[in-house]
C-alpha cells in the first residue's frame, strides 16, 4: 500500500471576485522512498495541492472541497487538529518556499530548530541543541556551532534556505515535502542539498514530494512526475515515460522551454498566450487557448478526462488538437497562438 494516496483532492478560495479552483480535482500517490516531482508554471496549483495535505491553507477564504489524503491509513484532510499536530512537523515535514517570511525574526535559529524536537520527543534541551547543530552541519551552515544561537537576518539568503532544510529533516520524517526547496541556492550548494535528501531516502526510507520549475532536477531525481496547469493534473507517470514519452501538448511545450535544450544562437521558446484565469469556470481543456497543436475542429465542450496511455502513464485527452502533429507543424504555428481567452459557448476549434 502506498504511503501516502490522494484521490480527487480539490481545493477552491471563497473570495468576493468569484472563487478561485487552485486545485481541481488531482490525484496521485507516493510510495516509501519515492520521489514526486510536481511541475508546472506558476499559479498551476503545485504549492496549493501541498499546504492542501497539511491543512495550512487559510480558511476562510480557502476550502478543501472534497477528495481524500490517506497517509499511512488515515486520511490527512478529515483528522481532528490535535491528531494532525501529532503528524505535521514529525511524521510530514515541509520545505516552505519562501525562508525569509518562514522564519521568525525575533526567535533564535537553535530555538526553531528545537521546537519540533521537543514537542515529538521526550528530549533535553542539550540534546535537542547537540542534534539541531549537527543538522545544520549536515545541510552545509559552516561554524554551525556559532551559528546556531544567532537570528535569521544575521544568515544570507541561501543560508535561511539551509535552515529550513535542516528544520524539516530533523525529525525523521516518513515524508517530506520540498515546495521550491533549492531555489536561493546555487548549483554547487543545490546538489549538495539534493544528496543529502536522498541519502536520507536510502537510509530511512524517506518519501519526498518536490515541487520545483526546474526540469533538470526532475528529470535527475525524480521517479515520479505529476504535471499540472490551471489546477489540474495534465500528465503523470514515471519520469522516464514523462520525459522521453510525453503525450500532453503542455508537457511537450514545458520540454521546449528548457535552457539548455536550445540550440545555441537561436532564440528561446516560450509558451506563447498566458495561464488561464481560474476564477472562472473552464469546462474544456485548461490549455487549448495557448496549444499551438493543429485543432481537430471537434467541438469544445466537456473537461477531458485522464486516459491510461500505459500502466501508471496518464494524460487528460482531451481530442481538441492532434497531439500526433510533426513537430515542425507545431514550431511554425506557436507564433501565432497569443489568445489567452478560452472560447466562448458554443464556439467550434479553428
Amino acid at each position: 500500500m502506498a504511503l501516502l494516496e490522494v484521490d480527487d483532492l480539490t481545493t477552491y478560495f471563497h473570495t468576493r471576485d468569484g472563487v478561485v479552483r487552485a486545485v481541481d480535482g488531482v490525484s496521485f500517490t507516493v510510495d516509501r522512498g519515492e520521489t514526486l516531482g510536481i511541475v508546472g508554471e506558476s499559479g498551476s496549483g503545485k504549492s496549493v495541492t501541498c499546504y492542501s495535505l497539511l491543512r495550512l491553507i487559510p480558511e476562510p477564504p480557502g476550502r478543501i472541497e472534497r477528495g481524500t489524503a490517506m497517509f499511512d491509513g488515515r486520511d490527512l484532510l478529515w483528522l481532528s487538529r490535535s491528531e494532525l499536530r501529532k503528524v505535521r512537523g514529525k511524521r510530514i515535514s515541509m520545505i516552505f518556499q519562501d525562508p525569509m517570511t518562514s522564519l521568525n525574526p525575533y526567535l533564535r535559529i537553535s530555538t526553531q530548530l528545537i521546537e519540533a524536537l521537543q514537542t515529538h520527543e521526550d528530549i533535553s534541551h542539550r540534546d535537542a541543541l547537540k542534534r539541531a547543530t549537527a543538522a545544520l552541519e549536515e545541510v552545509g551552515i559552516p561554524e554551525a556551532s556559532k551559528r546556531v544561537t544567532r537570528y535569521p537576518h544575521e544568515f544570507s539568503g541561501g543560508m535561511r534556505q539551509r535552515v529550513m532544510i535542516a528544520m524539516a529533516l530533523i525529525t525523521e520524517p516518513d515524508l517530506l515535502i520540498a515546495d521550491e526547496p533549492t531555489t536561493a541556492l546555487d548549483v554547487t550548494v543545490q546538489a549538495q542539498i539534493l544528496e543529502i535528501i536522498k541519502q536520507r531516502q536510502n537510509d530511512l526510507g524517506t518519501a519526498v514530494i518536490l515541487v520545483t520549475h526546474d526540469l533538470g532536477v526532475v528529470a535527475g531525481t525524480c521517479d515520479k512526475v505529476l504535471v499540472m496547469y490551471g489546477g489540474r493534473e495534465m500528465e503523470s507517470g514515471t519520469a522516464e515515460e514523462v520525459f522521453y514519452a510525453p503525450r500532453h501538448p503542455y508537457t511537450r511545450a514545458l520540454q521546449k522551454t528548457i535552457p539548455s535544450l536550445q540550440a545555441k544562437g537561436q532564440e528561446l521558446y516560450t509558451i506563447p498566450g498566458l495561464p488561464p484565469d481560474v476564477s472562472k469556470p473552464i469546462d474544456r481543456c485548461a490549455f487549448y487557448p495557448r496549444c499551438p497543436y493543429p485543432k481537430t475542429g471537434k467541438p469544445a465542450g466537456e473537461r477531458p478526462q485522464l486516459e491510461e496511455i500505459t500502466p501508471g502513464h496518464c494524460w487528460a485527452a482531451c481530442g481538441y488538437c492532434d497531439s500526433d502533429a510533426p513537430i515542425e507543424t507545431v514550431l511554425a504555428r506557436a507564433d501565432e497562438v497569443v489568445d489567452d481567452a478560452l472560447p466562448v459557448e458554443g464556439e467550434t476549434p479553428a
